[in-house]
């Protein structure tokens, strides 16, 4: 009898372990780069935190950046936007990039970690960290519903937007502390979708493999 009960159970418990769909979590390195509209964004830090949140490849998961062994907050004003990186696109360091995935802040509202959005690049700031360049995307959300502001080039955002601009140049200059970051300058929509297309690979490799 006690035979037959076990049985039994372990039949249901298998039958139920069979039914449990188990969420597997995309390799966010290695998604498509472009869209039908725009391009992908992995949004690593929510706009209006201060934590230094990054994709962990090897893991798959988002963790706080540390430095020894403290987890790394920024001593400055939040995020000014959503901030991230283009999947499938690598830097290589033998073409003068940073080995990491191309940067990119998404303008618009606060988006949790890990979400995937699609978007409208409209600019590039360019700046100089401890002697190397370090490009920064700069776009818009391509549905208009998640739009805070609506422009299709940088002259128009340079027109309509001035002093956003100069809050995002002001940001980056200062939130690694005063005379860490060098600007370089401004480039524009077409210059930006050049830098998505000189590093962007069909097999997202890492420097940290």
């Amino acid at each position: 009898m006690k035979q037959q009960i076990l049985f039994y159970f372990v039949l249901i418990l298998f039958f139920s372990c069979k039914n449990i769909k188990v969420q597997v979590e995309p390799d966010y390195y290695n998604l498509p780069t472009e869209t039908e509209k725009g391009i992908n964004v992995v949004v690593e830090i929510p706009a209006g935190t201060n934590h230094k949140i990054e994709y962990n490849p090897k893991t798959k998961t988002f963790e706080n950046d540390k430095i020894d062994g403290k987890i790394r907050i920024i001593k400055f004003l939040p995020y000014i936007g959503n901030y991230g990186f283009i999947p499938s696109t690598y830097m290589d360091p033998k073409r003068g990039g940073d080995g990491d995935a191309l940067d990119i802040l998404v303008i618009g509202e606060s988006q949790a970690s890990k979400t995937v959005i699609e978007v409208l690049p409209i600019g590039v700031l360019l700046l100089k960290d401890k002697g190397e360049l370090d490009s920064k995307i700069i776009a818009i959300p391509s549905d208009t519903k998640h739009q805070v502001i609506a422009v299709k080039s940088f002259q128009e955002f340079l027109v309509k937007y001035d002093a956003a601009k100069r809050m995002i140049e002001d940001w980056f200059l200062n939130y690694k502390g005063d005379g860490e970051m060098e600007l370089i300058g401004w480039r524009d929509e077409q210059y930006a979708r050049q830098e998505v297309e000189k590093w962007k690979v069909k097999k997202m490799k890492s420097s940290i493999d």
